[in-house]
């Protein structure tokens, strides 16, 4: 058997490599920006997804809904916006159309915060990513997309 070939690792060991970078660099990521809202703005990566959430459903969600939506478990998400409700960026209120559910939503304050936070947030993510060119940028989102979809 030719060396060369036995020496190039197999495409499953690879992928396999690939998947570990792809969770290094996710992770890697993800702490350089919880430091950076921690630092810098005295809040959590957290609370800051939460607002995020609400920002998009302006209308306020059900928590059950904010749950699904975050990809955390009802009693995190209710530990997340208590605090933030106490703070006055979001507050509760009872659904017209049924008593036992609570919808959730940003107060004015609430949305300041976010849009302030936003704007920093975008910020350094552009800075984590600024080694990239436009063309990289549009090869790996088509990449990603692509692996992303149900075969």
């Amino acid at each position: 058997m030719n060396k060369d070939i036995a020496s190039v690792p197999s495409l499953s060991k690879r992928r396999l490599k690939l998947w570990i970078r792809l969770l290094r660099l996710t992770r890697q990521s993800e702490s350089s920006l919880r430091e950076f809202l921690r630092v810098n703005h005295g809040t959590t990566l957290p609370r800051f997804d939460v607002l995020a959430a609400l920002y998009r459903r302006r209308d306020g969600v059900s928590m059950s809904e904010l749950s699904r939506m975050l990809l955390v478990s009802n009693g995190n998400a209710t530990a997340v916006v208590d605090r933030l409700e106490a703070d006055g960026f979001v507050r509760r209120v009872t659904a017209e159309n049924d008593r036992r559910t609570i919808i959730v939503g940003l107060t004015p304050a609430g949305l300041a915060r976010f849009e302030g936070l936003a704007a920093e947030h975008e910020a350094e993510v552009d800075r984590l990513f600024d080694r990239l060119t436009e063309a990289e940028i549009d090869t790996m989102t088509a990449i990603l997309k692509r692996m992303g979809e149900t075969p």
